[in-house]
């Protein structure tokens, strides 16, 4: 580059007119103590059972600039399933439900992202339980983006997320359809930070 131009590059880019080089994505980590999966499901028409798994991990990648999202992955474990009742969760566990023994790990890996509005968009990607996959479609809400107001003080987003399955698309048909519901309606509320 001559002086000159090498004069005129300076120039421009002290005055902010220069095109900024393109950052890139951020990798952030799901924040697994700030993190819940919940769901629910009917119960013989009377009332829906709401169950949560707490064995959550996950990252993805994601520029709050351009809104581009990539990498979605997150892994839950079946064994950790919780609905407040010891017996009903060791049935959930079995082959009848989620198979858990076999099947130890529910995935889900984003294939692709679609923005709706500032704070809105979907995240369509493969949902594996008992060993199927099959393609689900979360809509998702950024409720926040903020540096940590306390405690490890890291860049931190807080997200919302729902979706809804039969549970018959993957293999489980015990009960149905009179006794235990085949709609499993699914709600995630979850913190992920920046990784380092």
């Amino acid at each position: 580059m001559t002086n000159h131009r090498l004069t005129a590059f300076c120039t421009l880019t002290a005055l902010g007119l220069a095109q900024p080089l393109h950052a890139e994505p951020l990798r952030w980590q799901i924040d697994p103590e700030h993190t819940v999966v919940a769901f629910t499901i009917m119960h013989a028409g009377y009332a829906r059972v709401l169950g949560r798994f707490p064995d959550i991990s996950g990252h993805f990648v994601y520029d709050p600039e351009t809104q581009e999202l990539g990498e979605v992955q997150a892994t839950i474990g079946a064994q950790s399933v919780d609905t407040d009742h010891e017996k009903r969760d060791t049935h959930v566990r079995s082959a009848d439900f989620l198979d858990a023994e076999a099947h130890p790990q529910i995935t889900f890996v984003g294939t692709a992202s679609t923005r709706e509005t500032e704070t809105t968009g979907t995240v369509t990607g493969d949902l594996t339980i008992r060993g199927v996959t099959q393609p689900v479609t979360l809509s998702v809400t950024l409720n926040k983006h903020a540096v940590y107001p306390c405690c490890h003080g890291k860049d931190t987003l807080g997200l919302s997320a729902t979706t809804a399955i039969l549970r018959s698309d993957f293999g489980s048909t015990y009960a149905l359809p009179e006794f235990v519901g085949d709609a499993v309606e699914i709600m995630l509320e979850f913190e992920a930070n920046r990784a380092e």
